[in-house]
């Protein structure tokens, strides 16, 4: 695949750069900062080296005077640059520092605060469909996600089913992170059923036959590790009694699609349905990150079961998005849309559905799915 350019925008100042792996921040660093002094910590020689004696980085910064950028890539390996890094902040001003990381958990525990106001922390994230542009189709996309290591390889389809296995491989199973690997690998599986769903971590618990307290910390290295996030409730000046668990997604619904097992029981409309739904949050996640204008990205859903998927909340922003996997929709697939705006009528409804045209059913605008994401940019408004 021919170089894409993506929508991030690097900070003018040293910043860490987060994001799963496969998602591209090596490739985008490469062609931002051409002439910068590199350190690859994915390197086996390059990791036992600074991970034995990080104070290295000063030789490397003083034999390089004319450097004006300093990339550390999966900065995560050896959280004792950071100490380093701290130092030469202070005797190098002029010096950026730009630090990549797939994992946040090695770093929470040496402290990303240790930096705190002098590295911004950000985030890559899968491909958008304007980013890809005609090369983007939804069904296929459905299937094999938006991660550029994917869809860059020869065969996507092998990638993909191996890209879950590399990363428990390398981040969970090498790390130590959770003790019992086999317990994790099972509590994976059983995450891809709440994959676009209000999370319930005591029947995880049941269906994987570990306790509660075991799924909240399999959960956090989940995220750690940027594989899911959780959606929270939209609560601001609530009128109606809300439920209070957050919706959980899978960071990519390629990925989420090859760890959800399907047998002969299982609909294939069911998953299909879903990995739409994860689809949108990623492209809404990824937008709310890029446009860097404190925008929140939350769900809505009533004791009495009125769902609004998405809601986009910030200072220009305030939108209700509701996901249909169906090419009709009628008045019953807006009622929830609806009944928000009665209770915010600031708001801007949208339904996404799988249809060709734009209709307006019941005062509500209904927009297919291709052409949502195809404009969906953040330098542009979200609806």
């Amino acid at each position: 695949m021919e170089t894409i350019r993506r929508f991030f925008q690097a900070p003018a100042g040293s910043f860490f750069l987060f994001g799963p792996r496969g998602t591209g921040k090596t490739t985008f660093l490469n062609q931002a900062f051409p002439d910068a002094l590199r350190i690859d910590l994915l390197s086996p020689a390059e990791h036992r080296s600074y991970l034995a004696r990080p104070e290295r980085l000063e030789d490397l910064i003083a034999a390089n005077p004319a450097k004006n950028a300093l990339v550390i890539d999966e900065v995560q390996k050896a959280p004792g640059l950071l100490d380093v890094v701290h130092k030469m902040m202070d005797l190098h001003p002029a010096l950026r520092f730009i630090m990549t990381g797939s994992s946040s958990r090695k770093l929470k525990r040496v402290g990303v605060d240790l930096l705190a106001g002098r590295a911004i922390p950000t985030v890559m994230h899968p491909f958008l469909a304007s980013e890809l542009g005609n090369r983007f189709v939804l069904a296929d996309n459905l299937k094999l996600g938006m991660v550029p290591l994917v869809l860059d390889a020869r065969e996507p389809g092998r990638t993909l089913a191996g890209y879950v296995s590399i990363y428990l491989k390398e981040e969970v199973q090498e790390e130590s992170l959770a003790r019992n690997f086999g317990n994790f690998a099972r509590f994976l599986e059983a995450m891809a059923f709440s994959h676009a769903s209000v999370l319930n971590a005591s029947e995880v618990a049941r269906e994987c036959e570990i306790n509660r307290k075991t799924v909240e910390g399999y959960l956090a290295i989940l995220e750690d590790l940027l594989l899911g996030f959780r959606l929270p409730i939209f609560s601001r000046r609530a009128k109606r009694i809300l439920i209070q668990h957050a919706k959980f997604y899978y960071f990519d619904c390629g990925v989420f699609r090859s760890v959800r097992p399907m047998g002969p029981l299982d609909r294939s409309e069911e998953a299909e349905g879903a990995a739409l739904e994860g689809l949108l949050a990623q492209h809404l996640k990824a937008w709310v990150d890029y446009r860097d204008k404190r925008d929140g990205l939350y769900f809505w859903r009533t004791k009495s079961g009125l769902e609004v998927d998405f809601v986009v909340y910030g200072e220009d922003t305030f939108a209700a998005i509701e996901v249909k996997n169906r090419r009709r929709v009628d008045s019953k697939d807006t009622r929830s849309l609806r009944e928000f705006a009665s209770d915010y009528p600031e708001a801007e409804t949208r339904l996404l559905y799988r249809g060709k045209e734009r209709i307006e059913v019941a005062g509500v605008l209904c927009i297919p799915c291709e052409e949502f994401l195809a404009a969906l940019h953040p330098g542009r408004p979200l609806v």
